[in-house]
């Protein structure tokens, strides 16, 4: 609640506000904490829990509609939002070790009219399961603008910056070093020079099959990663790579019975020395982005199915959920071994687990 106060309220008093700006937001979060995914649930929540709010809100005029939730998502300034919820997030982790994996995904249902969907770009904390920061991709831009803008927000000093190959580019390279951090780039197609250099360099260290091999069996399937790397030489123009120390190779197969998938190939650049083992390692942590957070937007919050399509509602509703999902993850006072589907459910039935999560210990 005391960062939400530093935002403003986009609402012009004169059209007779008659709920209180941060009274809704904090609605919106124990809601969408006790598993409500839309305005119309939030809504719904609060009036069934007014008692329940009315031990810490004021509540002068009861529970806004889901209109008025919808109302105020869709005129808050999403950059004060996000800059709020960096700072949230910085007073709750502080210095950060290891990995910030950066990556988009697509709001598919929030293309309006001619409007492509909201495509946002997202730093998380591999170590921690937490999202640092988004950014939304301009809607006739691409990734490559975006990442710019998150890196300038985020302290990375220190950190190892993972992005696909969307974002092997000179500029997010430069960008990272310059901030103190160091960066883990896949290269493919898109940069065919380096691409080629990179396969180069590797070649030798295949041939002498100098690599480190990981099998991880799971849920049914089993995955071999077979990973090198080489010294990036003066092969790698450091000017256009600056700091690049690392190139690497790592190739995958998945085994789901007694099908086997095709060999996957991907290569890197990386201004950290890194061995073949810590290249595993740190391909297989930019992938939790994709289980530990994207999937779990999806099918726990329900992010691919939501409607939600006007002005800047879907960013908003979409960085509201990560903060829940931050609120779940951080929270060190419910043990119970369940899923974050459940802890929502949990929060939803118990008042006791709720109060907890948001760190309200007493009345």
């Amino acid at each position: 609640m005391e960062k939400l106060s530093e935002l403003e309220d986009p609402r012009q008093p004169s059209n007779g506000t008659r709920h209180d700006f941060r009274e809704i937001l904090v609605i919106a979060v124990c809601a969408m904490l006790s598993d409500a995914d839309s305005f119309e649930d939030i809504a719904l929540w609060g009036r069934l829990k007014a008692d329940w709010l009315r031990r810490f809100l004021v509540l002068k005029n009861g529970i806004p509609s889901q209109d008025t939730f919808l109302r105020v998502f869709r005129v808050l300034d999403p950059k004060q939002f996000e800059a709020v919820f960096r700072r949230w997030v910085g007073g709750i982790v502080g210095a950060l070790d290891g990995m910030v994996a950066v990556d988009g995904k697509t709001l598919r249902r929030s293309a309006d009219g001619d409007a492509p969907p909201v495509h946002m770009v997202s730093a998380f904390s591999t170590e921690l399961g937490l999202v640092l920061g988004q950014e939304r991709v301009a809607g006739k831009s691409n990734e490559i603008t975006a990442i710019p803008e998150l890196l300038e927000a985020l302290h990375i000093k220190g950190l190892l910056v993972s992005i696909d190959a969307m974002g092997c580019q000179r500029e997010i390279a430069a960008k990272i070093v310059e901030k103190g951090g160091d960066y883990l780039l896949a290269v493919k197609g898109n940069q065919p020079t380096l691409h080629q250099q990179v396969r180069d360099l590797i070649s030798d260290a295949q041939l002498a099959n100098n690599g480190f091999k990981h099998v991880d069996k799971s849920h049914g399937r089993t995955v071999m990663q077979l990973s090198w790397v080489a010294a990036s030489g003066k092969e790698i123009d450091p000017k256009l790579w600056p700091g690049c120390k690392t190139v690497g190779c790592v190739v995958s197969q998945r085994v789901v019975g007694d099908r086997a998938a095709e060999l996957e190939e991907r290569y890197y650049i990386s201004s950290r020395k890194l061995t073949a083992e810590e290249l595993a390692k740190t391909v297989r942590a930019h992938w939790a982005i994709e289980n530990r957070l994207h999937w779990m937007l999806d099918v726990c919050f329900g992010e691919d199915d939501c409607m939600i399509r006007k002005d800047n509602a879907p960013q908003n509703l979409s960085l509201l959920k990560k903060i829940v999902l931050n609120l779940i993850r951080a929270d060190k006072t419910d043990t119970a071994k369940t899923s974050l589907r459940l802890k929502r459910k949990r929060a939803a039935w118990d008042d006791d687990i709720r109060m907890k999560m948001l760190g309200i210990h007493r009345l």
